[in-house]
């Protein structure tokens, strides 16, 4: 494939995503393969949103439907941005310490080397958004990232808008384990389960992957 073919190639893709928002198609695959059966207008506004910002970065189809099927999972299926289940009162990030000079403190970082105080910032940076972004560092870079102030206000992060934006751009570049998503999904390979690997581990690797690949089926018949 040449070069133009290949341009060629990528802006039909581009054009099918586009063309998955709000169509009745790509929604009547996904109720009844992902949802059940039914969808709401919450679940198909989320959607629309998350499609919407992985054109903006210039995603291919099959990246998308992978980025879709981790909102599935990370969401419970509800397409929309979420706290951690218990705030990760059991981590961390989750919680306050208190040093012997009876100030209250919590790690910056998951290696635990830097430290701030209530006082400094009064917000615990648990997970929010469509998938769980956690750690002051984490929200730090964020912000750098997009120009949105998430220390001061960390529930910016559960704005569909911006959660998305720290969805696709995290994804894309490495945030959340430095692994990027087009190290598992380009042009030459399409690894869905290793690409669980961007975001948690192994953690239901098998199980994403099959979400992606009824995303894909969708926004291919488009």
């Amino acid at each position: 494939m040449d070069e133009q073919q290949q341009l060629n190639t990528e802006q039909l893709a581009q054009e099918n995503i586009a063309k998955a928002l709000a169509n009745q198609a790509f929604f009547n695959h996904i109720r009844g393969k992902l949802f059940g059966g039914g969808l709401s207008q919450a679940q198909v506004d989320g959607i629309n949103i998350i499609v919407r910002e992985c054109v903006a970065q210039s995603m291919t189809l099959q990246q998308t439907a992978y980025v879709l099927a981790t909102v599935l999972h990370e969401t419970d299926r509800t397409m929309q941005p979420i706290s951690e289940y218990g705030r990760g009162a059991k981590h961390d990030y989750g919680h306050w310490r208190t040093n012997s000079n009876g100030v209250r403190y919590c790690y910056k970082n998951s290696d635990r080397d830097t430290v701030y105080t209530e006082n400094e910032c009064p917000h615990l940076f648990f997970g929010r958004g469509y998938v769980q972004l956690t750690w002051h560092s984490n929200y730090q870079k964020a912000s750098e990232k997009l120009g949105i102030d998430l220390l001061a206000n960390p529930d910016l992060a559960k704005q569909a808008d911006t959660a998305a934006k720290i969805l696709c751009v995290g994804m894309k570049e490495g945030w959340f384990t430095t692994r990027k998503l087009s190290r598992y999904v380009n042009d030459s390979v399409c690894d869905y389960v290793g690409a669980r690997k961007v975001v948690n581990g192994e953690d239901k690797d098998t199980l994403i992957a099959r979400y992606a690949r009824v995303f894909e089926t969708a926004l291919n018949a488009v």
